[in-house]
């Protein structure tokens, strides 16, 4: 319909200008050329140079010079002998005087069936006052605006018919993948992420958007994977504490008597500590997942790490600072302590006596490094990349420490990204060392 309407915009608005213009220019070259034999014609006999034969221009076909008594003193050749071709009352001398009408006469001379262009000037002349008549005939554009009328009323909706034929067969052929691709994506649920769209071999922007709606479908299928199996290990992990909360106070309501009220209490607090971890994780890890924006300011990483050896003074396992002057970073207090409690409780757990706090600043490539490494059994390379994994905890983490969540180091690996960082295990004897780094933050200028 658009192609159409184009088209018929165009094919309308060139038809108007040309029925505007076309018709007046072709009389107009017929009349052009008629005056210009009748003028020359009348100063010819102004200066007795008339002929009694008079030549004609191209298309002029007519030519007489009739007397004011109806004699006629000179003809074209086609003329000779023949009375004056018709008779008009002129107003003033010297004057060119235009009309269309059909001439009679000879046949052979005069097409009875055809208008003809007449002009006529009385001018003064030694043989007296005389009449200069010139005459074209018009059947030559009458037929040529014809056809035009014919093109322009018949040929424009045959035209736009075929337009519009040619467009709609074209576009249909060229959106056929389209309609593809949207069945099957009609036909894709929620329950089968797994079928993808068909890919045209055309090489055009279809087929690149026929490829990105199957990459699309594949992050889609990974991320409700790790979502269903985020929900079933989170439902598992809440259901241990619960589940130990309320079995501890079943026990203590059904013998009160008999409770160590206490001791349960305290047991009860420390199942009641346990769930609001894994719940202040989750939700963080929520909020890192939506993409929502902590207030952000400078923070120094140094005054972080001392402030968590501070904090975890007279630990079993002593802590150890390296964090000579400043490294600023542009984030979230909150958020980055975080990452550097989960990493230390993390080697707290596998430590054997000791853990290393390293904070030092890259000037190369303009981060801030901050190193944490414990002396315990290490983590084996195939299995570096599962422990960011949600969840997860190695058989050896289970053994030492049966209330984690394995929500730890996936957690501090989403807040290394969320600052534009990163988080990794890099090669170290003995135990593990996790490497951070995050950009250094340059006055005037936030990098997240």
């Amino acid at each position: 319909m658009l192609a159409s309407l184009i088209a018929a915009v165009v094919l309308t608005s060139t038809a108007v200008i040309t029925l505007a213009t076309l018709p007046g220019s072709l009389r107009g070259a017929v009349q052009n050329r008629v005056e210009l034999d009748v003028r020359r014609v009348a100063s010819d006999a102004r200066t007795t140079q008339l002929r009694s034969m008079l030549p004609t221009s191209p298309r002029v076909h007519l030519l007489q010079v009739v007397s004011r008594e109806g004699t006629v003193l000179a003809a074209s050749h086609n003329l000779r002998g023949k009375p004056p071709i018709t008779h008009l009352k002129l107003a003033k001398p010297e004057t060119i005087y235009t009309t269309e009408a059909r001439l009679s006469g000879d046949p052979e001379v005069i097409e009875s069936d055809a208008k003809y262009l007449v002009m006529a000037m009385e001018s003064q002349t030694p043989y007296g006052l005389v009449t200069v008549y010139g005459a074209a005939s018009l059947a030559d554009v009458d037929r040529a605006l014809g056809w035009l009328y014919a093109v322009i009323f018949l040929g424009i909706p045959l035209v736009l018919v075929i337009v519009g034929s040619i467009t709609w067969t074209v576009v249909g052929q060229a959106l056929s993948p389209v309609e593809r691709i949207r069945a099957e994506l009609a036909e894709i649920t929620g329950h089968d992420l797994s079928r993808r769209v068909p890919v045209p071999d055309n090489g055009d922007e279809i087929t690149q958007l026929a490829a990105t709606t199957n990459h699309t479908l594949e992050r889609l299928e990974r991320s409700v994977e790790t979502q269903r199996r985020f929900v079933a290990d989170a439902s598992h992990e809440l259901r241990s504490p619960i589940t130990a909360l309320r079995t501890q106070l079943e026990v203590a309501t059904a013998y009160p008597d008999d409770t160590d009220w206490p001791s349960t209490g305290a047991r009860a607090l420390m199942s009641a500590d346990r769930l609001t971890d894994i719940i202040d994780e989750l939700l963080m890890l929520a909020r890192l997942d939506a993409g929502a924006v902590t207030d952000r300011h400078v923070v120094d990483a140094c005054r972080l790490a001392e402030e968590q050896e501070r904090r975890r003074a007279g630990g079993a396992v002593s802590i150890v600072t390296d964090a000579p002057g400043t490294a600023p970073v542009f984030g979230s207090p909150i958020q980055l302590d975080r990452l550097l409690t989960n990493l230390l409780d993390n080697a707290t757990r596998h430590a054997s006596a000791r853990i290393d706090l390293q904070v030092a600043v890259d000037e190369w490539d303009k981060t801030v490094v901050i190193k944490v490494t414990d002396d315990g059994p290490g983590i084996a390379p195939e299995y570096r990349d599962c422990v960011f994994e949600r969840f997860t905890r190695l058989p050896e983490a289970r053994v030492k420490d049966k209330d984690g969540s394995g929500l730890g180091l996936a957690l501090s690996r989403e807040i290394a990204l969320a600052h534009q960082g990163s988080l990794t295990i890099s090669d170290h004897f003995p135990g593990a060392q996790f490497v951070t780094r995050l950009p250094l933050y340059v006055e005037g200028y936030s990098p997240v």
